[in-house]
């Protein structure tokens, strides 16, 4: 047996995260998801230069669970709040944590704009297809025919429209630098998550654009199943319909950042392509 001086540490806790209680509910993936979080401020040894950005939805109390500053945002503000720290310390690694109902709903606006402007934050967007902390309501991301708290006979698209795919509606933005889906379901896919949450982060710290990472993930409060059927309902309904992958990376196209691809999609347009006011307005 090894003495104590050839001991290795080989797993424990990231120093981003905070030795508390959280308030997450048994099967949630929401611990997984900040954890990964925690590891990759620690790993770009960024935990002293972070500023996050917590939401309202099940994780309105991340702030009690990260080590870095946190900022607690009204309903949907979040990509708000986190393009003001950022312009004002452009040199901190800013982030955004939130849920479908805070990103994709009340916070659709503010989203699309942050994305459209191409603000240098990164957004940790989880999909779990309802509202969690409120008791399960149908939610932007709610599949179709999906029952809920209040589609009790599912989603019916005639009335409630069809969902709302966030990282292939944000592939079309300009100011979109790096965007990526993936989920938590089983020690591959954890890598892999952890891999594109850390790009996103790198992204931002080589100030190429607006960067985030999608996971789709599971309620199984509301869902009103066992964490592993959870699992298994995910795989079979929202992965189909919310497919996993890279939906846009500028550095991958060839670009050195978000305002060159941009400006290479707009190379037919003069005005674009004239110096600042050269050109004037409309004749």
């Amino acid at each position: 047996m090894a003495d104590n001086a050839e001991a290795k540490v080989v797993f424990e806790r990231p120093h981003a995260l905070l030795p508390v209680v959280t308030n997450y509910c048994p099967g949630c993936t929401h611990g997984i998801v900040e954890r990964l979080v925690a590891e990759c401020l620690d790993e770009l040894d960024v935990e002293g230069d972070a500023v996050g950005v917590a939401p309202v939805g099940c994780s309105v109390m991340a702030y009690d669970f990260f080590g870095c500053d946190m900022i607690e945002a009204a309903h949907g503000r979040a990509p708000a709040v986190a393009t003001a720290v950022k312009r004002v310390h452009p040199d901190n690694v800013v982030f955004a944590y939130q849920g479908d109902g805070d990103l994709a709903s009340i916070g659709m606006a503010e989203t699309v704009h942050a994305a459209t402007r191409g603000e240098n934050i990164t957004v940790i967007f989880i999909n779990n297809a309802i509202y969690g902390m409120t008791g399960g309501q149908m939610a932007p991301t709610s599949l179709p025919n999906q029952v809920t708290q209040t589609s009790p006979y599912g989603r019916d698209v005639a009335s409630a429209g069809y969902p709302i795919r966030v990282a292939e509606l944000l592939s079309s933005l300009d100011g979109v630098a790096y965007l990526e889906r993936v989920c938590v379901d089983s020690p591959k896919n954890v890598r892999k998550a952890k891999k594109a949450i850390k790009k996103a982060f790198e992204t931002q710290i080589n100030g190429r654009g607006y960067s985030l990472v999608e996971v789709v993930s599971t309620c199984p409060t509301n869902w009103g199943l066992t964490p592993q059927e959870a699992f298994d309902w995910m795989r079979e309904n929202m992965l189909p319909y919310y497919p996993l992958g890279v939906y846009k990376d500028v550095v991958a196209d060839g670009y050195a950042d978000a305002a060159e691809a941009a400006a290479a999609r707009a190379a037919a347009c003069p005005l674009v392509n004239s110096a600042a006011g050269e050109e004037g307005g409309a004749k």
